[in-house]
């Protein structure tokens, strides 16, 4: 069974093309612009190509069985197309809530025909490390909406998932949200930072449009936007469930074990 995994070198993607073979897995393409420079583990089958130029494609779906699909919205719709018209037999996505920006990615899959698993994480804890240059130059977090709370997912957890699915029997048509084994407001991941730090932090909490403003300079015109999210859950916290631990047999990520991962990113 050829499995084909896209954006292989992205933060997801790569962590799926080691736990595939961590699974077992013996015939694992990997889809990257640059095979030469990908670094990817011996035995796994480097091809040049980009979702977001979908004629780049054929070769490498070529006698592919099953295909972890990266979350491209753009050419979304033509390469799963493609993927079809290749015998592709299952498809892997990762999209996210049904109904917000990334809905496109699982309509785009269901129109093809081809089976499929969405998968459907909420907020990376990678995204934390906005607040990196703040508390390496002090130990005051400027945010907002401290009060917002969810269930923030590590990127192996979506990759554990993704492997399964795309291995196992037993999951097609299915739609799992993914999230981390527990809800924390924004104010709790500072404290948890710190404490991986051994530090002391303040969290100052914001006024809505003083937030725009600080996150435009992380996230661009995304800013508003993201904001906008945090108001929201301010209202309606995300919970936890326990989608990870069921599929994988063995506890999600906390936040705290994350934080502690990653103590140079904040220091």
């Amino acid at each position: 069974m050829k499995i084909l995994v896209t954006g292989a070198t992205g933060g997801v993607g790569r962590l799926v093309v080691d736990e595939l073979l961590a699974l077992g897995a013996t015939d694992v393409r990997a889809l990257t612009v640059n095979p030469t420079r990908a670094g990817l583990p011996d035995g796994v089958e480097a091809v040049k190509g980009f979702l977001g130029r979908p004629a780049s494609l054929p070769a490498a779906l070529a006698g592919v069985d099953r295909m972890y699909l990266a979350p491209l919205v753009e050419t979304n719709a033509e390469v799963c197309r493609l993927a079809a018209a290749a015998g592709v037999r299952r498809i892997v996505d990762m999209a996210g809530a049904k109904g917000d920006h990334w809905q496109a990615i699982e309509d785009g899959v269901e129109a093809c025909g081809v089976p499929f698993v969405h998968l459907e994480p909420g907020e990376f804890m990678h995204n934390t490390e906005m607040w990196a240059p703040q508390i390496r130059a002090g130990d005051v977090v400027r945010d907002g909406y401290g009060s917002a709370a969810s269930a923030l997912i590590a990127l192996e957890d979506i990759a554990a998932v993704a492997a399964r699915c795309l291995l196992e029997e037993g999951h097609e048509g299915q739609s799992y949200e993914l999230t981390g084994p527990e809800s924390l407001t924004r104010r709790d991941r500072v404290e948890q930072i710190g404490a991986a730090l051994g530090r002391d932090l303040t969290y100052v909490d914001l006024p809505h449009d003083d937030l725009v403003a600080e996150l435009e300079k992380v996230m661009g015109e995304h800013g508003a936007w993201y904001a906008d999210g945090l108001r929201m859950l301010a209202d309606h916290p995300q919970a936890a469930v326990p989608t990870v631990a069921d599929l994988t047999g063995r506890p999600g990520t906390t936040f705290a074990e994350w934080a502690r991962s990653r103590i140079d990113a904040f220091q």
